[in-house]
């Protein structure tokens, strides 16, 4: 992991012992490597990934792949084909392996700068 984590997160990981924890780990690092102003925390009792606002939570309870919930997905420009649903406001990024972690992680760095970009334009 990247020095840029969380020690509250790191610990939340070890104490979860989910069975994906070194993909959602991956996932952590690919997205806190895109902007040095993205942190990370725990809320809603799960790992949130924060730039200028809640950009993502894990869903932790999900154990067969990785759940990562844009909490304001619908608003971002995915062109990506990343995020799935079609609820008035969250959108989710699931990815079943680390395999198509590293397949997929242009497409989830381009969500993630799609968020930074509009809450830059606020």
């Amino acid at each position: 992991m990247t020095t840029k984590t969380n020690p509250e997160v790191d610990q939340y990981m070890i104490d979860k012992n989910h069975p994906l924890t070194e993909e959602i780990n991956k996932v952590r690092e690919i997205i806190l490597a895109v902007h040095p102003e993205i942190t990370e925390t725990i809320k809603w009792s799960s790992p949130t990934f924060i730039y200028k606002g809640n950009m993502a939570s894990f869903f932790m309870n999900a154990k067969k792949h990785v759940s990562l919930m844009f909490h304001k997905g619908a608003l971002i420009n995915d062109s990506t084909g990343l995020l799935q649903g079609d609820g008035k406001e969250g959108r989710a990024a699931k990815f079943k392996d680390m395999q198509e972690i590293l397949d997929r992680s242009d497409d989830l760095v381009s969500v993630v700068n799609g968020w930074i970009e509009l809450q830059d334009a606020n």
